[in-house]
C-alpha cells in the first residue's frame, strides 16, 4: 500500500489547473451573456432604425450600417466564447481524471502508466487553447467598441454642427 500523503498531494496538484478552469468558465460564461444581451440591443436598435421614428434619427443610415457591420464579428465572438467553454469543460473532464487515475493506481494498485501525465498534459493544452480562444474573442469584442467609438464621434459631430459649436467641416476629435 502506498503512504497516503503523497498520493494525495498528487491527487490535488490537478484541482490548481481545475479551479483555473473554472474561473475562466464563469468569466467566459459571463461574457456570453454580454455578448447575447449585446445582440438583443442590437435587434432592438436596428428595430427602431427602420421604423418610422427614423426619419428624424440623425446619420440613421449610418447606424443601421454600423450595427449590420456589427453583426458578423458579434456571430464570431460568441462561437469563440462557446468553443472556449466546451474545451473549459473538457479540460475539467481530463483534469479530474488524472486524479482519479492517480488515486486508483495508489488504491487499488491499476498501473495507469503515463496515462494520468498525458491526461494532465491534455488538460493543461485544452486550457491554453481555450485562453487563445478568448483572447480572439477579446480583440473582435475591441473592433466593435473603436467601430462605435467612431459612429459616436461622427454623431458627437453632427450635433455640435447643428448648435453651433463646430464649424462646417470640422470634426470632434478622435
Amino acid at each position: 500500500m502506498t503512504e497516503v500523503t503523497p498520493v494525495l498531494s498528487a491527487m490535488i496538484t490537478p484541482a490548481v489547473l481545475i479551479s483555473g478552469a473554472g474561473t475562466l468558465l464563469m468569466s467566459t460564461s459571463a461574457r456570453v451573456g454580454r455578448a447575447t444581451d449585446r445582440l438583443r440591443t442590437i435587434t432592438a436598435r436596428f428595430k427602431e432604425l427602420t421604423g418610422p421614428q427614423a426619419e428624424h434619427e440623425p446619420l440613421a443610415a449610418d447606424e443601421r450600417h454600423m450595427l449590420m457591420e456589427q453583426l458578423p464579428r458579434l456571430a464570431r465572438r460568441i462561437r469563440y466564447l462557446q468553443r472556449a467553454m466546451i474545451t473549459f469543460y473538457l479540460a475539467v473532464g481530463t483534469l479530474v481524471t488524472t486524479s482519479i487515475l492517480i488515486g486508483m493506481d495508489a488504491l487499488i494498485g491499476l498501473s495507469t502508466g503515463p496515462l494520468p501525465v498525458l491526461f494532465a498534459l491534455g488538460g493543461s493544452a485544452a486550457l491554453a487553447y481555450g485562453a487563445l480562444l478568448l483572447s480572439y474573442e477579446a480583440r473582435l469584442s475591441a473592433v466593435t467598441t473603436r467601430d462605435e467609438m467612431a459612429f459616436l464621434r461622427r454623431l458627437g459631430t453632427h450635433y455640435a454642427q447643428l448648435s453651433g459649436e463646430l464649424k462646417a467641416g470640422e470634426t470632434l476629435g478622435g
